[in-house]
């Protein structure tokens, strides 16, 4: 597509993000609060074993932390895991480069961001707090009591926050990092984008419809063009 047709192709309805991994770093966060538990009480957790456990519901992180070891109740070790990332990202909120200037431009557009992350609510509300001004319109957490990714109640549900209708899902475009995510916005019927810039090992091999490593070149104009391309396949 040329730069004039690009120019010309409708804008996604909307763009729905997911946190960890595609907005900001953060999953080294998770895996350094998991591990500091980990030594404090027992357990035996590595950063390879933080990383098979990305995209997965905390509650279920640490499910698998209390049977490698950890001698604390499932809520407990789940309250602590979070209380540590909320505690490093109050000293610093771990942009990915480049996805601010993507979502002051969707925003100068008029194209609206919904935040769509498992994460519980403070943490959601503390990365829509210190992102710009007007950058997202809403966001759900997994505090929501919806099914959790991979089902796709959460993007479903994003949707119905901007009052898009399920049936023009593909012309919104979902950006996420892990196969859970991936599966999730992919089963709503989003244009689904993986962002591999903050994951070991490459894109995931789920069911995106294309992938991008660097949000250097990505505009509203091109999001747009790639849910106008999946609607003409």
């Amino acid at each position: 597509m040329s730069e004039q047709q690009r120019e010309q192709a409708p804008l996604p309805k909307a763009v729905f993000w997911d946190m960890d991994g595609t907005l900001i770093d953060s999953e080294p966060y998770w895996h350094a609060s998991e591990q500091e538990l980990a030594r404090e009480h027992g357990g035996d957790w590595s950063e390879e074993d933080g990383w098979r456990c990305s995209g997965k519901p905390v509650v279920q992180v640490a499910e698998a932390m209390r049977e490698r070891g950890v001698d604390l109740p499932v809520p407990r070790i789940q309250a602590l895991i979070e209380e540590g990332v909320a505690r490093r990202e109050r000293e610093r909120m771990p942009w990915i480069d480049g996805a601010v200037d993507v979502l002051k431009a969707l925003a100068a557009a008029g194209v609206p961001s919904v935040l769509v992350t498992s994460s519980p609510r403070r943490i959601a509300e503390a990365v829509v707090a210190q992102a710009p001004a007007g950058a997202f319109v809403g966001f759900t957490c997994g505090d929501d009591g919806l099914p959790m990714k991979p089902d796709p109640a959460p993007y479903l549900h994003a949707a119905e926050v901007v009052g898009i209708d399920p049936g023009r899902m593909a012309e919104c475009v979902a950006l996420e990092d892990s196969i859970t995510g991936l599966n999730s916005a992919a089963a709503s019927g989003a244009t689904t984008l993986a962002f591999t810039g903050a994951s070991p090992g490459g894109a995931p091999d789920g069911p995106q419809f294309a992938s991008f490593d660097s949000y250097a070149g990505i505009t509203p104009q091109v999001l747009g063009e790639y849910a106008a391309r999946r609607q003409a396949e």
